[in-house]
């Protein structure tokens, strides 16, 4: 192509071809070392949606890339041209006047004529081939992605066992220690004359370092269990009610603001079973009721010993839980809706009272309507 600087349709480099090369079945265009156009055929419009008057002398080609085509021009494109003197199907999107992205590749051709460095270049439209290629790539992630989800999935079956094992070694060693060091120092504080807003602050300490050890102590119970030894469990002679009823005294003081009671019902003899898995049973299914249940309503924990079973009943009033999640409610990691203190659990409370009544021969029941309000029963074996 000949260097016609400032030229528009109506004229060409090859007169005789002229039409030929206006409706060449490509873009063909002439810049200068800057990138300016200069000429551009009529196919070339076409594609782009912009008049000959509108490129010529108006624009570079570069200004119609994408920002990633310019960075491309930039960094690569123009220097390696400037190198070797020409460049060779270089793929690249063309935004179009509608703003339409056309995914383009093109050839370029380094020339000097008159002392005047230009640009000779042919493009093509390459709708085909970037589909093909987008398919292509869609469909290696897919395979990567199924091969490594493979692999990830073996491994952890591999290390399943191993990982159970560290997680309790670090659980029980390198955090409840530093923590039982961070709540004595805090209790320490507390006799040492210190001022109420200090006061404040270490009571916020202990109850954090608390909340800390009972979460350390759901997720070892929760490793226990998921290794398929279950929770350890020292069954002994324990009175129900009055096991109870002192567990209920000591949760009053944690829920100074809501209304607690305990309720013994029928029988009084003897049970055999784990007193602080009973405790541990006792805590999370009245933290829980305290969580989700009505701030108005009182929260009621009723013992029964009723033949060769005995059973502990925690209710509270308030919206009923949905039977699509009641009926998954004492799997790991499920947490019920709309509590009044979210951040209190990992969602391991009543799976964990529900491996409690299992060691003991039992289960654990609930229930829940508008009208009844919330009831969790953990009915257990009594010898």
């Amino acid at each position: 192509m000949g260097s016609r600087a400032g030229m528009v349709h109506g004229g060409g480099p090859f007169p005789d071809s002229q039409s030929a090369i206006e409706h060449a079945p490509c873009g063909l265009l002439q810049t200068d070392a800057d990138g300016a156009i200069v000429w551009s055929n009529r196919t070339f419009c076409q594609w782009v949606g912009y008049g000959a008057q509108e490129l010529v002398g108006q624009r570079r080609l570069q200004d119609l890339f994408t920002v990633g085509g310019r960075i491309f021009h930039q960094t690569h494109w123009a220097p390696l041209l400037q190198i070797q003197g020409s460049i060779a199907e270089v793929k690249l999107e063309i935004v179009t006047r509608s703003g339409e992205r056309l995914p383009m590749i093109m050839n370029a051709i380094l020339r000097e004529r008159d002392g005047h460095v230009q640009q000779e270049i042919a493009m093509y439209v390459a709708r085909d081939r970037d589909k093909y290629e987008r398919e292509l790539i869609q469909s290696r992630t897919k395979l990567e992605d199924a091969v490594a989800q493979a692999n990830r999935l073996q491994a952890e079956a591999k290390d399943r066992a191993l990982f159970a094992e560290q997680m309790m070694g670090i659980v029980s060693h390198d955090l409840r220690n530093p923590l039982s060091a961070i709540h004595m120092g805090a209790a320490l504080l507390t006799r040492t004359g210190a001022t109420q807003e200090q006061q404040t602050v270490l009571a916020r300490i202990t109850r954090s370092t608390d909340r800390a050890n009972r979460l350390i102590s759901e997720l070892l119970d929760f490793t226990q269990a998921r290794m398929g030894k279950g929770l350890a469990v020292t069954r002994q002679p324990v009175q129900l009610h009055a096991l109870v009823r002192e567990s209920v005294e000591e949760l009053k003081m944690a829920f100074a603001n809501r209304v607690l009671q305990h309720e013994q019902g029928t029988g009084d003899a003897p049970c055999y079973a784990d007193p602080d898995r009973l405790v541990q049973l006792v805590g999370n299914l009245v933290a829980n009721a305290m969580a989700y249940g009505s701030r108005d309503a009182p929260v009621t924990v009723r013992t029964c010993v009723d033949g060769p079973t005995f059973s502990i009943t925690v209710h509270n009033h308030g919206e009923p839980i949905r039977q699509d999640l009641l009926d998954t409610i004492f799997q790991p990691m499920v947490r019920g809706e709309n509590g009044n203190a979210s951040g209190r659990s990992v969602g391991l409370g009543l799976f964990i009272v529900s491996e409690i009544a299992r060691m003991h021969g039992g289960a654990v029941t609930a229930r829940s309507t508008l009208e009844g309000g919330t009831e969790f029963t953990a009915r257990l074996q009594r010898e």
